[in-house]
């Protein structure tokens, strides 16, 4: 009876042991689960040029398309200034690490200008390359009192004031390849962020780019609200414009050392017109950029247009006259259906579509419907177009 009890207290033993074991290896396995389960990604629904892991106490910004044809992306890490004391990182897996959220801003085109506005960070914005072209009343206030400094020309940024301002990160954008600027810039141990969102294929994917900041500045679920409303607007809007019974045709564009720039098909330009429920003369055609065509080809196809929008840069019809007599054979020239918006500028020149087009692609689009389809927009008032006089 002693043996039977001494292998009881022995097998029951070996059983506490073996839980114990697999509760160790349950809390193992647990273990190396946790970074996977605390990582999460930023909601994206369009945007493709960027996206956004979260972890347990900092994020990643990875930026996978800063230029067309980029072969190099980008990774930085976010973290707060009180979890960056606490933390290591290995310097050479990214290309900047970021104390956020951001307080010392530059950047460097004025289509980031809206979304700081949004967000209600454009106090943070201290230097801006030729402040000029920024249109928005609030934004110039900022500049008129000396709170965003001038950086000099976009290409040739003065590095000198720059440095001197010590922002905690530079957002700029590459055109093709490294900004010999921004290079020194990084090597003075200020962070560089190239934004891509004008390499988009679609408005919608460019206006989301409001989540990047909102990705900066900790304000995400304001800035996915914000995304969330004028996607809707867009949408709302593209439902009306099917309402349509008929179709106007759609010439763009003008002479450029005599040839004819004039966006492709699948741009984002031409899907703005589909969108509006326009029938674009080059809807079918393909391929990155403009079109580049001669005057007898244009004129050929759209001599009988019902509209003409955006002609280059010219801003009336006498101007357009002027450069060259033969944009007078066109029907809408002569039926005075021309609509641009470059007459539509801040107090000192700054084209407000180039500013805020990118990130309110909803006011765009209900412009054109305006424009093309006068009778399901009575109550719209053209916001960045207007008819050449």
């Amino acid at each position: 009876m002693k043996e039977i009890g001494i292998l009881k207290n022995t097998l029951l033993k070996i059983s506490v042991v073996l839980i114990l074991i697999m509760a160790c290896k349950e809390k193992s396995a647990e273990d190396r689960l946790l970074p996977t389960l605390d990582k999460k990604a930023l909601d994206l629904k369009y945007a493709q040029g960027f996206s956004v892991t979260y972890h347990q106490n900092f994020k990643i910004l990875n930026l996978l398309k800063p230029w067309p044809n980029s072969k190099k992306a980008y990774k930085y890490v976010l973290i707060s200034r009180e979890d960056m004391a606490k933390t290591t990182f290995n310097i050479d897996e990214y290309d900047g690490i970021l104390i956020n959220p951001i307080e010392k801003l530059v950047t460097t085109s004025t289509t980031h200008i809206p979304s700081l506005e949004l967000l209600g960070v454009e106090h943070t914005l201290i230097g801006f390359p030729e402040t000029d072209y920024i249109s928005s009343e609030k934004t110039r206030q900022l500049i008129e009192s000396g709170q965003i400094r001038e950086l000099g020309k976009n290409e040739g940024i003065n590095t000198e004031v720059l440095l001197d301002l010590n922002p905690d990160v530079v957002v700029g954008f590459g055109v093709d390849g490294v900004n010999k600027t921004f290079e020194t810039i990084k090597k003075a141990g200020i962070p560089v962020i190239y934004n891509g969102d004008w390499v988009e294929s679609s408005a919608l994917a460019k206006a989301e780019w409001i989540k990047f900041f909102g990705v900066l500045f900790n304000k995400e679920k304001k800035a996915d609200s914000i995304f969330k409303h004028i996607e809707k607007n867009y949408l709302d809007a593209k439902s009306i414009a099917n309402q349509a019974r008929n179709k106007p045709t759609i010439l763009s564009g003008a002479l450029e050392n005599d040839v004819w720039y004039l966006p492709s098909g699948t741009s984002p330009e031409a899907q703005f017109l589909e969108d509006a429920n326009t029938n674009y003369l080059w809807s079918t055609t393909t391929g990155n950029g403009s079109l580049a065509l001669s005057f007898e080809a244009v004129l050929e196809k759209a001599q009988d247009a019902d509209l003409w929008l955006s002609p280059s840069f010219y801003s009336s019809l006498e101007q357009l006259e002027n450069a060259n007599s033969l944009y007078t054979n066109f029907k809408a020239f002569k039926n005075k259906n021309v609509y641009s918006f470059t007459n539509t500028t801040g107090k000192t020149g700054g084209v407000t579509y180039y500013e805020m087009g990118t990130t309110r692609p909803d006011l765009v689009l209900k412009d054109l419907i305006k424009i093309c389809h006068p009778e399901l927009l009575v109550d719209h008032t053209l916001y960045f177009f207007k008819r050449l006089k």
